[in-house]
């Protein structure tokens, strides 16, 4: 494996956000948005020891029935990848994210400061959404530092896999991972209603079951903060209903207009002088007003909801896109590329 510490530690040293590895591929990492090669290249030899070298017996027999396999990797300097092997045409490949020991403020990410005071909640539901890669889990991570910084709570997380560790400071963490320490992270939000949280970070709400263990656990007083991969904040309302059953949508609809705080959706885009990239973010808050749109179905309201509830923190991402390129932070062209609504980004230059 030290030849794989070795390549992990150059990615570091050049800012590298994702190693691509195939067996019988080039060697590729992901900087500032964009695939390269990378200046070393193993064998594919090397690169097959490697990626098996990752796995221990039971992970190698899932890999070559099909299963991709997820866990999360420490290097020698202390630092955490989160890995992803699984088998294309027939060889093994791997994406190997690499998570900072460090755990950012949301200043350091540039992410909106109402979030602290949503983090403060004592009940309730945050989601943040957004892409693959988009900078989710920091987010959450930035948000149950500040909480362990300020509080004396209890915070459970349920991850697949635990990507940052963190210190106990303020707040009592424990720390779940699927697959490892509990089934899937429906049976884990069940669990952790008898285990006397304050504050549940689920990893990700893929299914009604794990929807509705949420939603429950927001309801009888926890605050509880998840992710989707979704690319707005109206988006994000209809995929938590879509995912459940017809018959238990209108009650799901009801839940989550009793519970939600916001919703805060994030893209990550290069930064206008090409060293660096930056979030731009999308924030709904649970106002009455959104809250009514959400139990009448008329998420499709929702954007101009938050263009008109500046006042209270509220923006939609063209908003934020715009404040962007003004503040020279962005081009006017990336602004263009990231938006989920061109028509009427338009209107603003």
């Amino acid at each position: 494996m030290q030849e794989l510490d070795r390549i992990i530690l150059i990615a570091r040293e050049l800012d590298v956000s994702d190693i691509h590895m195939s067996s019988g591929m080039p060697l590729l990492f992901r900087i500032h948005g964009n695939l390269t090669q990378a200046p070393i290249q193993p064998s594919k030899e090397e690169t097959d020891q490697m990626l098996y070298g990752m796995l221990n017996e039971k992970q190698k027999e899932e890999l070559s029935q099909g299963y991709d396999i997820d866990f999360a990797l420490q290097t020698s300097d202390g630092n955490r990848q989160r890995v992803n092997v699984f088998c294309q045409q027939g060889e093994a490949a791997a994406t190997i994210r690499l998570l900072n020991s460090h755990i950012p403020t949301l200043e350091e990410l540039h992410m909106p400061q109402k979030l602290y005071e949503l983090a403060e909640e004592p009940r309730g539901l945050i989601l943040v959404t957004g892409p693959t890669g988009s900078g989710k889990s920091t987010t959450l991570a930035a948000l149950i530092e500040h909480v362990n910084q300020k509080k004396p709570v209890h915070i459970i997380t349920i991850e697949d896999p635990v990507e940052y560790k963190y210190d106990s400071k303020m707040a009592l963490i424990h720390q779940r991972e699927t697959g490892k320490d509990v089934v899937n992270f429906a049976s884990a939000l069940r669990s952790a209603l008898r285990e006397d949280p304050d504050i549940i970070l689920v990893g990700e709400m893929r299914d009604y079951e794990t929807i509705s263990a949420a939603l429950t656990a927001a309801e009888t007083g926890h605050l509880v903060l998840s992710t989707l991969h979704t690319t707005g904040a109206s988006q994000t309302i209809d995929r938590v209903i879509d995912a459940c059953p017809s018959g238990s949508q209108n009650q799901i609809r009801t839940q989550l207009a009793g519970v939600l705080k916001s919703v805060v959706t994030q893209c990550l885009m290069p930064t206008a002088d090409g060293q660096g990239r930056i979030a731009g973010t999308e924030l709904l808050l649970g106002t009455d007003a959104v809250c009514n749109l959400i139990r009448e179905n008329k998420t499709h309201q929702m954007s101009s909801v938050m263009q008109s509830g500046n006042a209270s923190g509220m923006h939609t991402l063209n908003m934020d896109l715009v404040r962007l390129v003004a503040q020279g932070r962005i081009t006017r062209q990336t602004a263009m590329q990231y938006t989920n609504d061109r028509r009427d980004l338009e209107q603003y230059w």
